[in-house]
This record gives C-alpha cells, structure tokens and sequence, in this order.
C-alpha cells in the first residue's frame, strides 16, 4: 500500500493512493496515530482535489551514512581517507522533525548561507516499539519507506564539522527536510536494490542503487535500539547515495532550480528552490 497524508478543503488527512488518486481511509489522526493504531484499511471515499503533503510528520529523524560510494566521493574531496570505524559502526545524527516540508514544497534558502545542496536518500519507517533488537528481527519493525531530500548548506558544513559535534545549521532551518511522495509498505517493496536518481531541471545528476548500502536498515535498527526503545513514526534515512548530492559532482543548485529525487518503486519527490533569504 502506498499511504499519503493529503489535504483537500480540510485539515490534513490520511489516504492512500489507489487508481491514480487519492482516497480517504476514514481516519481521524496523523500518520504516527494511523500506523501505531495498526488498523485495517476498510473504508476509502475518492477524493478530489487532493494536495500531497509530507507523508508523515516523524517522530524523530535519525539520518545515518550507508553508501561508501558517497563517502568516498565526499571525503576525497576535503583530501580525507574514510574513517575505518565506519566500516564497523552505523553512526547517525539527529535531525528536528519540525523541520519537515513534503511534495512540490518549495524549499527556503536560508540568508546565512551560499551553497545550498540535496541529498537523495531512501528513509525507513519504524512501525512498532521494540528495544534491543536483534538484526535477525529488524526488518519485522519497518512499517514502509520514503524518500528524503537532506538538504544542507555546504560552507555552513565545511564549518561547523571540524568542531566534532556534528552538522547543527548546516541542516537545520524550516524546510531543510523533506519527505514524500508516499510511504510505501514494507511488504510491497524490496528496498535491498532499488534504483535512487536525482534529476535537477530534469537532467540527470546522479544514480545508485541500495544494494550499494554498506549498513543495512536491520544493522541501524539493531545499534539504534541498544538499550532504547524505538517507536512508530520515526524515520531512519540511508544517508546519501553516491552522486545523490551536488558536493560529489562540484554541481550547485540556484534559485529557481526544479530537484526531483526518484526511488524505484516509490515515487518522485520534486521540489523548487526558494530564492535567497535576506
């Protein structure tokens, strides 16, 4: 299934996309509520003018760095080897899910900044509380997939990362996430090898696979959980694939620019960039 939280001449609401539109499923609460609740999907009423917005307002966002394609293009960059840690440990920061903007948004250009960039990344959904669990396990926990564009300011980034602290305004800013179209259901799509594009004024960038993925979502899950409970609605991203962001390719975007991330088997995330704040 491929659940959506729309709006149309109310407040948001969750659907399903069905048919080439989309559908009401009677449901009276956000997309943490719905998936917690675990309900069946019975009741669907055809709605018209739909707007998409972004599939979920996540509990907590935690965004790792799985593809060692991106690693390597990145760091070979800043003339840094890969660290050997991360071969061994599915390291992540948090991010603030406040920050959240979804489909055909337009994404703001913080004045503080120069050098805006996206990130394409696959993003899991967890579906139920669990704590300690084993990577055997994992998989059982993920409620469906999206996809994140993880935009940052790079010259904010150059910055602020030799501090060791981590990226702070270099990906923190309203609209500096965004999710969608869709979440689609773990049992409807194998995310092992899906083909991940980025298309900037609709020219090719980028492509990658997730079999590229060095950590697997069941190894983050697994070493998130560690004497923590996860819960339904939060989102665990992939980190970027190789070539899914302008800093690999010494491409920038600029104000006016149409970015769409596409992920097999969900969808296309599109969205224009916000003209420079003052």
């Amino acid at each position: 299934m491929r659940f959506v939280t729309y709006t149309a001449d109310s407040g948001p609401r969750v659907g399903m996309l069905e048919n080439g539109g989309v559908v009401d499923l009677g449901f009276d609460g956000d997309m943490v509520a719905f998936i917690e609740a675990r309900a069946p999907v019975r009741e669907r009423t055809h709605v018209e003018n739909a707007r998409l917005l972004a599939p979920i307002r996540p509990r907590s966002l935690r965004d790792f760095l799985a593809f060692e394609g991106h690693m390597h293009n990145a760091l070979t960059r800043l003339g840094r080897p890969i660290p050997d840690e991360w071969y061994t440990v599915p390291a992540y920061y948090k991010g603030m899910p406040d920050t959240v903007i979804g489909p055909e948004d337009e994404i703001p250009w913080p004045p503080y900044t120069n050098q805006i960039d996206h990130e394409l990344e696959l993003a899991a959904v967890i579906g139920r509380p669990g704590k300690d669990i084993c990577t055997e396990d994992a998989a059982g926990y993920i409620f469906g997939y999206t996809i994140w564009n993880d935009v940052s300011a790079r010259d904010v980034q150059r910055r602020e990362v030799p501090i060791g602290m981590g990226p702070s305004k270099a990906k923190d800013w309203d609209g500096s996430n965004v999710l969608g179209p869709c979440i689609v259901t773990a049992d409807e799509l194998d995310a092992s090898d899906l083909t991940m594009r980025v298309r900037v004024n609709g020219e090719l960038w980028g492509e990658d696979t997730s079999g590229h993925m060095h950590h697997t979502f069941a190894d983050m899950i697994a070493y998130a959980s560690q004497a923590q409970t996860l819960y339904p609605g939060e989102i665990f991203g992939s980190g970027t694939a190789a070539t899914g962001s302008g800093l690999e390719i010494d491409r920038w975007l600029k104000e006016g620019d149409i970015v769409e991330l596409e992920i097999e088997g969900i969808g296309v995330l599109r969205n224009r960039i916000g003209k420079k704040g003052e």
